[in-house]
């Protein structure tokens, strides 16, 4: 199935400049806050392979994954609220704390529009989806 044939729209947004090790932390932390929020439903069955291991079920939709400078993640975070549709967050401050209290801490110490947003993660109807990405890049 394609991204067209489901309702919703998944899609993470990670900033141009980090380095390749911090995309891949951003995305997978965001991942895991679309998938806690996205319930049951979003979830497929356990994957089991020709010798009956099993392994753990996956997100049963394609994820979109773009890349933008700062300025823009900010506009993606406006257009997200705007629009009433939930998002994940990872600041860069989040790089330097090691544990889950911390990164809330660190987000709860800096006011909405001062937040050095590095990813940002939505799952959203296609049409708000769309409004919200409008104008961004695919992850190379």
């Amino acid at each position: 199935m394609g991204v067209g044939q489901f309702d919703t729209k998944a899609a993470v947004v990670v900033r141009d400049d980090l380095a390749t090790w911090q995309r891949l932390n951003v995305t997978a932390f965001l991942m895991s806050g679309l998938t806690a929020q996205a319930g049951q439903g979003a979830i497929g069955e356990d994957y089991v392979d020709g010798d009956d291991r099993r392994y753990l079920p996956l997100l049963v939709q394609p994820v979109l994954v773009f890349e933008a400078g700062a300025t823009k993640l900010t506009t993606v975070r406006d257009r997200a609220e705007r629009r009433g549709v939930p998002i994940a967050i990872y600041t860069r401050e989040m790089f330097s704390t090691g544990n889950d209290e911390d990164n809330r801490a660190a987000v709860r110490a800096v006011p909405t529009q001062e937040l050095d947003l590095v990813g940002i993660g939505l799952r959203a109807p296609h049409r708000d989806a769309d409004a919200i990405l409008r104008g961004l890049a695919r992850h190379p």
